[in-house]
């Protein structure tokens, strides 16, 4: 059964029991906590999983301050988790919470046993690709907030969907899109924009947790990221998943679940 309860602002849904061991699942834009919900009912009998709206979406406002936005947010989320949980936490993230997870066990290892990152990255690794993408995501959030409903046919659109929009469930993901807040989710948007955030790449040799990376073999960009980052992170694997696209975890709910399970499982089964 999913509750909701409230931890230092931020929204939190929640199924299991917290003698179990628990997982942080981050969702990516434009979604909420709930996003998790098929899966966290699955899992309630073996993991307590807890679920945040992030800042700006779903019940969730944002920070009060836009400076250093991104880490402020990953400073956040680490004190709920050790707020949330007597244990350390598995993470597990999907785009924009992937990349809000690959930096909370880059920078807070202590508060995490091990991370799943689905169709994410570690940033962008000049200041010109920075620049631009701080640019072209400024733009988008003034979308956002002139013609939301625009935005989203515009959003769906692009190339990187083009499975979703394919899928049975996209007509419910849609219409739970549409129910965010525009000027909520614009402000999300460039503060936690790749362009904003601080790249990971350098960081990635120093990883201390096991991190599984999910990519969709039809993501061709992310397929390459994904190797490039386990080629420089420590104990990390690449796990593509044939067929799918960026949101594999929608995609192919039944080979996402058998992974994650295995994945959290083979964690379970280390020696401490």
């Amino acid at each position: 059964m999913i509750t909701d309860t409230s931890f230092q602002g931020y929204h939190v849904s929640s199924t299991g029991n917290s003698t179990l061991p628990g997982i942080l699942m981050l969702h990516g834009f434009l979604g909420s906590g709930k996003d998790w919900s098929h899966y966290a009912e699955r899992l309630e009998d073996r993991y307590a999983c807890f679920m945040p709206d992030l800042p700006g979406h779903g019940k969730t406002a944002g920070l009060d301050t836009a400076a250093r936005f991104f880490e402020k947010t990953c400073d956040n989320l680490s004190q709920l988790a050790g707020k949330i949980h007597p244990q350390p936490l598995h993470l597990v993230g999907y785009s924009m919470g992937g990349r809000l997870a690959l930096h909370l066990a880059l920078h807070y290892p202590e508060r995490f046993r091990s991370a799943v990152i689905i169709s994410s990255s570690p940033g962008l690794k000049t200041p010109e690709e920075k620049a631009a993408r701080r640019k072209s995501d400024d733009r988008l959030a003034e979308n956002i907030t002139t013609d939301f409903n625009r935005f989203l046919d515009t959003w769906y659109g692009l190339q990187l969907f083009e499975l979703l929009k394919k899928h049975p469930l996209f007509p419910e993901i849609l219409e739970r899109r549409a129910a965010n807040r525009p000027e909520a989710v614009a402000a999300a948007l460039k503060q936690l924009s790749t362009g904003r955030q601080p790249s990971l790449w350098n960081k990635l040799t120093e990883n201390q947790l096991p991190i599984g990376f999910f990519v969709g073999e039809k993501d061709t960009k992310y397929v390459e990221i994904g190797r490039q980052m386990v080629n420089l992170c420590p104990y990390s694997e690449l796990f593509i998943f044939p067929g799918c696209g960026h949101t594999l975890h929608i995609e192919n709910r039944h080979l996402f679940l058998e992974r994650l399970q295995l994945f959290l499982q083979k964690q379970e089964n280390r020696e401490p």
